[in-house]
């Protein structure tokens, strides 16, 4: 099923790849908009990493590890999961999450988080069998004005 899928850590980006991941960003956000400039920043910023699931050269999907240190540890943040729809049931996002979860043991990280809407039922349970566990929490979100 993911035979040929290959997970690796954006160092740099051709202009293919950028289209692509302009293409899988309406996929992941309604609202998102694509920056060029902010996605080539966003991989040479230390502590944030964009893994890509690649067939060939072709990008099928993307997450993005951000690592940090706090008082209590290193911790992390898994943000931005999305497969290409035509992709998806193929294996790809657990791929990437499998990569993701391999590092933050490699970093010894103290947590790594990741929310999803309730709504999102298949995507929970794909977490959950990567080995994310649902917390009871709430979740708290400022929005700076002019955002």
């Amino acid at each position: 099923m993911t035979d040929g899928i290959e997970i690796t850590v954006a160092q740099r980006l051709s202009n293919d790849d950028l289209r692509r991941i302009e293409m899988l960003l309406p996929q992941l956000s309604a609202t998102a908009v694509f920056d060029r400039d902010r996605v080539q920043a966003m991989i040479h910023t230390p502590g944030t990493d964009l893994f890509l699931a690649r067939a060939g050269v072709r990008v099928l999907g993307m997450a993005t590890l951000v690592t940090f240190p706090l008082v209590t540890g290193w911790r992390g943040i898994v943000e931005d999961v999305v497969v290409d729809q035509e992709a998806r049931g193929r294996g790809v996002a657990r791929l990437l999450l499998e990569a993701i979860t391999a590092e933050a043991v490699r970093r010894r990280l103290r947590t790594l988080d990741l929310t999803s809407r309730p709504s999102r039922e298949s995507a929970l349970r794909l977490y959950e069998a990567v080995g994310f566990q649902r917390r009871e929490t709430n979740l708290l979100r400022y929005v700076p004005a002019g955002s």
